[in-house]
This record gives structure tokens, sequence and C-alpha cells, in this order.
């Protein structure tokens, strides 16, 4: 299996983007530009995403799938 995107991590944990960036504590903006490699989480910011989406941190990319 490849790399998940941040937002394909996130469809498959069935979160809209609200939820997860709630959760995650940040605003919606930070996390959708989190999604679109607009700005990446730091390491603790990291560690919460890989623990509310259950995935391993190689499993993650942080470019966007669809690059703008």
């Amino acid at each position: 299996m490849g790399k998940l995107s941040l937002r394909a991590a996130r469809v498959n944990k069935g979160l809209i983007q609200k939820e997860a960036a709630k959760r995650l504590q940040v605003s919606n903006k930070t996390l959708s530009h989190w999604e679109n490699g607009v700005s990446f989480p730091n390491p603790l910011q990291i560690d919460a995403i890989c623990n509310l989406y259950d995935v391993n941190y190689d499993d993650l990319s942080f470019l966007p799938a669809n690059p703008l």
C-alpha cells in the first residue's frame, strides 16, 4: 500500500475536516493548509494526527495528493 495523504487518512477514518480540526485543537484553516501542503504540522501535531487517524508516521505523506 502506498502512502496516504493527510486528507485520505482523515477520510478513511470517517472524519470531516471540521471534526478532525477540533479534535486536533487547530483551526479548519490550519488543517486545510496541512492537507494542501501550504504549511506542515510540528512533531507534536504529527503524533496527534497519527493517533487520531490510527496510522503510522511512515504511512503518511505530508504532500497533497493533488498538488496545486
